[in-house]
């Protein structure tokens, strides 16, 4: 069958990202009982770039002579996570994690709809289709009511804002920049960022649960920078979008298998379409690339 195109392999990197920031974002919730939101990030943060620091230099990736173009594009999305990273766990500390995950799940849209415009990428209508498709299991998923919108729901479109630019950010960079270099320097902004917030809060003392919880959240959030930013460097944004919506199957699993949550029919209905639409965006996309090699 040969190797994966380039656009399945964003495929599986995004759902490997998706898995990743999922499963930091149940440690990160667990934490909003026991430590404050600025602590938190930042504790996370010392951990999560000693890792980073350790990978990249094993791997080659602290190479910092790149062209004044590459570094102005690492800064700018290196913003775009500070942001994010605020305003998604500012919300996740302050609403139920279905309701936020919710709003967050209109970013295969808005990810789409920008490519299309700030980058050109051709999106036919089957691909909108597939997208839309999708997003409609993951309403049937998570069935947001108006009661559970409040004014942390802003911060969550606000995220939204910020990792679509993140995401297009990383799409331009040269193939020639290190991957595990724009993740180290992403790990070390926030946690400088949120360092100083944290300097100005009150801290609360770190128990062996909350400890435990912060190293998990440190490695999985490694695996999440490092897996998003290659998935957005490969393939066509239209292809790898529609594999965000994985990030409710990997909540669902959660649920079950950590909170003894069974879903309910239409959970199951929602989940089975988000399944059905990235099995066939990415067997269509494995067909297009057949067919263009022969």
């Amino acid at each position: 069958m040969g190797a994966p195109s380039a656009s399945a392999q964003g495929a599986i990197l995004m759902m490997a990202s998706m898995a990743s920031f999922t499963l930091n974002d149940a440690c990160m919730k667990a934490l909003s009982d026991e430590l404050p939101l600025f602590q938190a990030i930042f504790l996370r943060g010392i951990a999560t770039t000693v890792l980073m620091f350790g990978l990249a230099r094993a791997l080659g990736g602290l190479r910092f002579l790149w062209p004044a173009r590459e570094w102005r594009l690492i800064g700018l999305r290196t913003l775009t996570e500070i942001g994010a990273a605020y305003f998604f766990i500012s919300a996740l500390f302050n609403m139920p994690i279905a309701n936020a995950t919710a709003i967050l799940q209109v970013l295969p849209l808005a990810i789409t709809l920008a490519g299309a415009v700030f980058l050109g990428e051709a999106v036919g209508w089957r691909r909108w289709t597939a997208i839309l498709v999708g997003f409609s299991g993951v309403m049937l998923i998570v069935r947001p009511g108006f009661e559970g919108f409040n004014a942390y729901s802003v911060n969550v479109l606000m995220a939204v804002v910020m990792v679509t630019a993140r995401d297009l950010l990383a799409r331009r960079l040269s193939p020639e920049v290190p991957t595990i270099l724009v993740a180290f320097v992403n790990a070390v902004a926030v946690m400088v960022v949120f360092g100083i917030g944290a300097a100005f809060t009150d801290w609360a003392p770190v128990s062996t649960t909350a400890a435990l919880q912060l190293g998990g959240a440190s490695v999985l959030i490694i695996g999440g920078y490092v897996f998003s930013v290659s998935a957005m460097r490969v393939g066509e944004i239209a292809v790898i979008a529609p594999f965000r919506y994985t990030a409710l199957l990997w909540a669902l699993v959660l649920g079950l298998v950590v909170f003894a949550e069974f879903p309910d029919g239409l959970t199951l209905v929602g989940a089975a379409i988000v399944v059905a639409t990235g099995i066939y965006t990415f067997y269509r996309e494995r067909r297009l690339a057949w067919a263009a090699a022969g």
